[in-house]
């Protein structure tokens, strides 16, 4: 199937910058749009920033001009360069990718989640 693994996360103070990455692996097809969320405590997960395989890009407002969403389609890889952090960046940063995937000669479509980065910016 498809595997999603994030890095990058971590501790940063406010006004400095983190760059996440996100590489799928396993029997992959095809993906289409890749994307990265987040969920603050006691808040519901909301889109930051995703992109399609077209290059087609959506930013959440609140990350606009700050955050830049790219994607390397040979190596399988979102990356969030995040700049200009805020305390109100701080959350669980996750990963999500949607294509299709081989298993018993056939092709599935899937819609995976990595485990989650915490970022936590300091005021």
């Amino acid at each position: 199937q498809v595997q999603l693994v994030e890095s990058g996360g971590g501790l940063v103070q406010a006004g400095g910058s983190l760059r996440l990455s996100c590489r799928a692996s396993g029997t992959i097809f095809s993906i289409n749009t890749m994307g990265w969320y987040r969920q603050a405590p006691g808040k519901q997960r909301e889109l930051v920033a995703a992109i399609t395989i077209g290059g087609s890009i959506n930013y959440a407002d609140s990350v606009k001009g700050r955050f830049t969403i790219s994607r390397d389609n040979d190596k399988n890889t979102v990356y969030l360069q995040m700049n200009s952090l805020k305390p109100e960046d701080t959350a669980v940063y996750y990963c999500n990718a949607d294509g299709r995937y081989y298993s018993g000669g056939q092709l599935w479509p899937y819609d995976y989640w990595g485990q989650g980065t915490q970022v936590t910016v300091s005021s």
